[in-house]
Order: C-alpha cells, then sequence, then structure tokens
C-alpha cells in the first residue's frame, strides 16, 4: 500500500503567478482550506516545496 499524505490550502491565488496558480490545481486544491489527499512521491513533495507558502502537510498516512 501506497504512503499517502494530506495537503490543506492555507493561501489564497489571488495575485500570485500563473505558474503557482496551475501547481494548486495539479494538486488538487482551489478554495481556501480544502483539503486533498494524494501519494507521496517525488514530484507532489516538488509542487508542495515549490508553494510552501500556499499549502500544508496536514497528515502522513501510510
Amino acid at each position: 500500500m501506497a504512503k499517502t499524505i494530506v495537503v490543506k490550502q492555507i493561501g489564497s491565488p489571488i495575485r500570485r503567478p500563473a505558474k503557482q496558480r496551475a501547481t494548486l490545481i495539479g494538486l488538487g486544491l482551489n478554495k481556501m482550506h480544502k483539503t486533498s489527499e494524494l501519494e507521496d512521491t517525488p514530484s507532489v513533495r516538488g509542487m508542495i516545496n515549490s508553494i510552501p507558502h500556499m499549502v500544508e502537510i496536514v497528515e502522513e498516512r501510510d
């Protein structure tokens, strides 16, 4: 079974570059305080690390 993480959006995409907005949509987030459960892969971690001011990792599951 794959390891998963729960990511929560804490920052607004208003007045942010289009690349950051696209990263949020790629993570399955588009509204404030919405959460998304994703598989813990290097590509997902890279997306999270590219916008740390807009998302936070709430939980890591096995």
